[in-house]
């Protein structure tokens, strides 16, 4: 499909710019507005941030002069600003919201603030993009919900992977090609060095005696072999990524913790198929994961996404192969694939779609079916405080995908749900954490958006 005449024949007028905002200057937002500055149909009028030089630092990089850039701390200064053809920088996500823009991108990487930025924005009348993935996996299902109660577009973002795999499984159903498995690769290759002898993955390297053998070979105890290497095969945010794909589109985990395979991508069509077909899946219809192993000469696949779809028959399968797509050695089973993501970069396609298509570019019907949930990685001591860090990963805690279920005192606390929350007595190492060791504070939109989140999907009878 072409996109480019897709949304030009939806435009409002040849060459007309869409007003849209951004909430949280960081990597990714700075991304997106150096690449609105390089496309037709957005103008990025406004960035709200809290670390005001950061966010003009944001806009000059991506090319705008100075005079252009102006710190407002009044609704009047950013009216002006943008009247006179400049971007507002403002602090206030309220002050934001009062401007004349039609979209909101929130790119905070806080679930508290992304949870609170989403319904504002909702609540004034504006589609928003929610980059910040910690929020969408707790209360996603209420927020699309109630845009769709207001009129508006709640949508993940592309150059992300969750709503870039919910593209690729909604274009496989289109062709009603059935989807087998989704997934992703995690954002770290593991790269075999036959000459070194070794495999690095996550900025280092470790020796891997016997590896070759276990390079070519995809059955159990090549699987096995490959998987005794010292790096982790999955993260948070991988389980986090995967529970918004299968709240957006129905597929399932098929473990609470993934297979996530160490794999060449040439083997996902073998792997990722039902355990009765010689696979790892229980069944079909799942979402899961991967490691990417490849050489050093070979095609990095870190933060791709890829479908595993059943092929219509046994001749479209050998064509399939024979045109150099992987398929499983019966060839029942290909590999659809997207190796990249574009960060900020692709974020445009989604606030696009929202406003000048009124869509989603995340699932037709989003329901809370998992819940990404936490344990107790070590001891938690009572009066600890749950803080985000390194690779979005909450100290203390280990993470898993289960059932999307209700809160209650005595059921598993979603994982980010905790983040910034106190222990309320001790958590033994490896048991649940449940919603009633910790106290998130009454006062958190996140809590309440997903009570109300709940009340709807989990109504008492």
């Amino acid at each position: 499909m072409n996109l480019q005449q897709v949304f030009r024949h939806f435009e409002r007028a040849p060459g007309a710019e869409l007003p849209v905002g951004l909430v949280g200057a960081g990597e990714f937002g700075a991304t997106f507005i150096a690449q609105a500055a390089r496309m037709r149909g957005l103008k990025v009028v406004a960035v709200c941030d809290r670390d005001l030089a950061r966010a003009r630092a944001a806009a000059s990089a991506a090319g705008h002069a100075p005079e252009s850039i102006r710190t407002c701390t009044s609704l009047e200064q950013a009216h002006a600003a943008i009247a006179a053809g400049a971007i507002a920088l403002v602090d206030s996500t309220q002050l934001l919201l009062q401007l004349r823009v039609d979209a909101v991108l929130e790119a905070t990487g806080d679930p508290e603030a992304a949870a609170s930025t989403a319904l504002a924005a909702i609540e004034a009348g504006k589609h928003v993009v929610i980059a910040t993935k910690e929020a969408e996996i707790v209360v996603g299902a209420e927020l699309a919900h109630r845009a769709a109660e207001k009129g508006v577009v709640h949508s993940p973002v592309d150059g992300d992977q969750p709503s870039l795999l919910i593209g690729l499984v909604g274009w496989a159903r289109m062709l009603g090609l059935p989807v087998v498995c989704a997934g992703k690769s995690s954002e770290s290759d593991f790269v075999w060095d036959a000459a070194a002898g070794t495999v690095s993955a996550w900025g280092r390297s470790e020796a891997a005696p016997g590896y070759a053998d276990a390079f070519v070979r995809a059955d159990a105890a090549g699987l096995a072999a490959r998987h005794r290497v010292g790096f982790a095969r999955t993260t948070v945010p991988d389980l986090c990524e995967m529970g918004i794909v299968a709240n957006h589109t129905g597929l399932i985990p098929d473990s609470p913790t993934l297979h996530a395979p160490i794999a060449r991508t040439i083997e996902l069509p073998a792997l990722f198929r039902p355990r009765s077909e010689g696979g790892l899946l229980a069944g079909t219809g799942r979402v899961d994961m991967f490691n990417c192993l490849r050489r050093p000469d070979e095609l990095s696949f870190a933060g791709g996404v890829f479908v595993v779809a059943q092929t219509p028959d046994e001749a479209t399968g050998r064509l399939f192969a024979a045109k150099g797509m992987p398929s499983s050695p019966d060839g029942r089973y290909v590999l659809l694939h997207n190796p990249v993501h574009l960060l900020g970069a692709e974020a445009a396609v989604s606030m696009l779609s929202a406003v000048q298509l009124g869509c989603s570019t995340g699932g037709v019907e989003v329901k809370p079916r998992v819940d990404l949930v936490a344990t107790a990685a070590r001891d938690l001591e009572p009066g600890e405080v749950l803080s985000i860090g390194v690779r979005h990963e909450i100290d203390g805690l280990d993470h898993a995908l289960q059932p999307g279920s209700p809160l209650g005192e005595n059921a598993a606390i979603p994982y980010y749900l905790a983040a910034g929350g106190r222990i309320r007595r001790h958590v033994k190492k490896g048991e649940p954490l449940r919603c009633g060791d910790v106290d998130v504070g009454a006062e958190s939109v996140l809590l309440k958006l997903r009570q109300a989140q709940d009340a709807r999907f989990f109504p008492r009878n």
